[in-house]
């Protein structure tokens, strides 16, 4: 345990960062999920496609501006994404 008032600022920062950054993860998951399970339903619905496949856009692009994600790995999961959808859907 740190001894130095600083050292034990930096431990709550560091969990409550931590904390954040995975449920932001999570929610870019759970995200991508809703893509591909609307992209597998038997009716297509193209909006609904759309607007799940936007959502998970943004929360890849904000977690590459707040530092949760690098930029090529934020870029290779709406890659994969999309290629996964384009297949399903034809």
């Amino acid at each position: 345990m740190a001894n130095i008032k600083s050292a034990k600022k930096r431990i709550l920062t560091a969990e409550r960062n931590y904390e954040r950054n995975v449920a932001f993860r999570s929610a870019i998951k759970t995200a991508v999920k809703k893509v591909v399970v609307l992209a597998k339903a038997k009716e297509k619905d193209q909006a609904a496609i759309n607007t799940a496949l936007s959502a998970a856009y943004k929360l890849c692009d904000k977690a590459v501006s707040k530092g949760i994600l690098h930029k090529n790995t934020a870029a290779r999961k709406k890659s994969r994404l999309t290629k996964a959808v384009n297949k399903l859907m034809a």
